[in-house]
């Protein structure tokens, strides 16, 4: 028996991410939309994430939160679909490491967006700019995927973000970056995952304006 799979995202938020992993997988789910500072504020939505934030998708009785864990735990869920590198695999670890490298950029262009002064690079997870902007593009340099020699979710996760920074001209437009998120950007699944959220967002602006 398939257990059932619910999204709770609002469509302007990282939860694009988390609908672009959906898709791919190819499973069913079902979408909660929800809105900023009041169902997703609310009781019933904090017991499913107490921090009020979106993404989030429940599976039978396992609730996962944070982009990250969310691909990472529905890579595995379709190993059919060969989105995760086989355990063991030499793939396995540039895998985890990109994944996981998006924690760092995306405290980077927090502070950035906020106008906060960066911290000394021994206190700030990311280090300093350039290092870490300089990490990114060369490990991008020429490359279509960061795990072994297909899409993973790594290239999903890694392109998303690069792509939305981008977007905002939080990340600097060096060809690697945008040549990257362009790339996967075009992937059938992306592409409707984008698709969808669109035309919820159309939807919610059209009730707010009526």
């Amino acid at each position: 028996m398939t257990l059932p799979l619910t999204f709770y995202t609002h469509p302007m938020s990282r939860g694009r991410v988390a609908r672009w992993m959906l898709e791919e997988t190819g499973l069913p789910y079902d979408t909660v939309l929800l809105d900023y500072g009041t169902t997703m504020k609310a009781p019933a939505y904090r017991a499913i994430n107490p921090m009020g934030k979106v993404p989030a998708i429940r599976h039978g009785d396992t609730v996962v939160t944070e982009n990250a864990a969310i691909c990472l735990y529905l890579a595995d869920l379709v190993p059919d679909q060969h989105l995760a590198p086989p355990v063991g695999s030499a793939a396995r670890g540039p895998y985890y490491r990109w994944i996981s490298f998006m924690g760092p950029l995306e405290q980077l262009m927090t502070a950035k967006a906020s106008g906060a002064t960066l911290p000394e690079p021994g206190m700030a997870g990311f280090g300093t700019e350039d290092d870490l902007l300089n990490t990114l593009e060369a490990a991008l340099q020429g490359r279509d995927h960061l795990a072994g020699d297909r899409f993973t979710a790594a290239d999903l996760l890694v392109s998303a973000y690069v792509g939305w920074y981008l977007q905002f001209k939080l990340l600097p437009a060096r060809p690697a970056f945008e040549r990257f998120a362009a790339l996967h950007a075009q992937r059938p699944a992306a592409r409707r995952a984008a698709q969808i959220d669109d035309q919820a967002l159309a939807q919610q602006k059209a009730a707010a304006g009526a």
